[in-house]
């Protein structure tokens, strides 16, 4: 199946952020998970998290601060974040828009929260 066909809405929706599955394994990839997330202004930061396998994020639109393991950085549309296994990371939109962003992780990744769960995320399946 090389074409996947875009969804017609997002595919979960989580406190003013929502998810939209493109490419996963519930939708035809295999090796990679593919999925857009859009953060709308004045939502909380994600919680501090790490991941098992590296994630990457492409900003479509909007600004972004990261954290990742204490540092800090902003990010705005062009710009890449590349968040490395085993390392705390948070996220929040600074800016007045949507963040949006195109997000990648192989398939198999799991997030590990600061209580010791493990779960792979569901717009990730």
């Amino acid at each position: 199946m090389p074409v996947i066909t875009a969804p017609a809405s997002p595919s979960h929706e989580l406190a003013g952020t929502r998810f939209t599955s493109l490419a996963t394994p519930s939708r035809g990839s295999k090796d990679t998970a593919v999925w857009t997330v859009e953060i709308a202004p004045s939502t909380p930061p994600t919680p501090s998290h790490r991941v098992t396998r590296e994630e990457v994020f492409v900003v479509l639109d909007g600004e972004g601060h990261v954290e990742l393991d204490g540092h800090q950085q902003s990010a705005r549309a062009g710009d890449a974040i590349v968040v490395p296994v085993g390392v705390d990371f948070t996220l929040v939109n600074t800016g007045t828009g949507p963040l949006r962003m195109l997000c990648c992780l192989p398939v198999g990744g799991q997030v590990s929260t600061p209580d010791g769960g493990t779960f792979t995320p569901p717009w990730a399946e």
